[in-house]
Formats: structure tokens, sequence, C-alpha cells
């Protein structure tokens, strides 16, 4: 089957735009909502057209997702299903989420990313930007060997970061069972509070696994050192 250009008019907006950034963007570059606009004068709510295309597998990202596009940018990540094939591109049942969903993941996730722990308006670690926290769907292996699609909180950088990943459950299980009475203890703990408190050698450590070689070596010679 030919596949159709974006710029054949007797295609629908939402075929036509799909075209135009395969054809015309390409995966992984950047484009504006006034170029698309432009590429299709008269075309009435192109912008939802594009949007439609997420529902279809497409990934289109916004600064939300990305905070170092602006806010009149979007990437255009990797192509979804060829929408411009009869019968493929449609809206899957249930893929949107209801205000009880969103709501009741977040309040389950006590309102913080899964990935990080940054809480919502929270600045970053590097001070780029306050996180801006939504819901995912991870995949989730379970006991049985089958998977599904789980509702997760994430902040925009860790949604980005963490696009096709996957969670072994039966795995988490596993090392689970492995642990001695004291180590189950303290997990229980943690899992109660919801957080974990760092000594200050385990935050020693954290520190020294980021320092460069030649560093490294400098705070092992001192330790070491110390310790003979």
């Amino acid at each position: 089957m030919n596949v159709p250009s974006w710029q054949d008019t007797s295609y629908g907006s939402k075929v036509r735009v799909a075209r135009w950034l395969v054809e015309v963007v390409g995966e992984g570059q950047l484009f504006t909502k006034t170029a698309m606009r432009e590429a299709f004068p008269g075309v009435a709510q192109i912008d939802r057209r594009m949007r439609d295309l997420r529902e279809a597998g497409w990934v289109i990202d916004t600064n939300r997702e990305d905070p170092s596009l602006h806010s009149n940018e979007h990437r255009f990540v990797a192509q979804g299903e060829p929408v411009w094939l009869p019968g493929r591109g449609k809206a899957k049942p249930q893929t949107r989420l209801t205000g009880t969903q969103r709501s009741d993941t977040m309040r389950a996730d006590s309102y913080l990313c899964r990935s990080c722990g940054v809480g919502a308006g929270e600045a970053f670690d590097d001070g780029r930007g306050a996180a801006q926290l939504d819901i995912a769907r991870r995949q989730v292996k379970l006991v049985n060997g089958s998977t599904e699609r789980q509702l997760v909180t994430e902040c925009n950088r860790c949604r980005v970061g963490n696009r096709g990943s996957e969670a072994d459950l039966a795995d988490v299980l596993r090392s689970v069972e492995s642990l001695g009475p004291v180590e189950r203890k303290v997990l229980a703990q943690w899992m109660a509070a919801d957080q974990r408190t760092y000594s200050l050698l385990e935050k020693l450590w954290g520190t020294y696994r980021t320092l460069p070689a030649e560093a490294r070596e400098a705070v092992k010679q001192a330790v070491c050192g110390e310790s003979q």
C-alpha cells in the first residue's frame, strides 16, 4: 500500500499531521506549534489532532515532559501506530485516566515521584525548574509471568527517563525472601514510614561513588591509611 503524503488533502488532518512529523520533522527533532500551524493553514484544531496521536502510541514531548523545551516547542520522540493504514491508530478503550484515578494514585504515592522522591513544585537538585507530577503507566512483570500496566506517580523528568522500563515484582519478592529477620524488620520500618533515613556512613559511600577516579583514590588512601 502506498504511504500518503502529508500534503494529500484527501486524508484527514490526524493522518496528515502524522505524516508531516515523519516526513518533515523526523524522530528526535524539535518543532514548534507555529511551524505546524503554518504547514496546515486553514485546518481547524490541528493542535488537537497532533495530541490525538498520543493515544495511538506516538511520543511527542512538551516542556512538561522535557524542561529543556520552551512553551512553544515540542519534540517528536517516537512514531506509534501507522494511523494512515485502515483500522490502525484507533484510540484504545480506557486509555484516558479519570480525575479519580489520578487523585487516588497520587494519594497512594504520598504526592511524591516514585522514582526520585521529589514533591510537586519542589526544585530539582540542579536548580533547573520545579517538579511537575503526573501519572505514568509502568509495566510490571507479575509473579505468574504475565505483565500489566500499573499507575504510578512520576515527575516530568523521570517520566522521560523511565519510558519503556519494566518492574519485576517476582524478582523483588525473591529478594525479600532472602532477607534475614533483622533486615526484614528494618525494611518494614522504612515501608511503614514510606521513607528511609541515611546514616553518615551511607551518605559518604554515595558521595564517594560519584567522585572522579583521582578523587576516589585520594579518599581511599585517607580511609585505608587510618584503618591500618
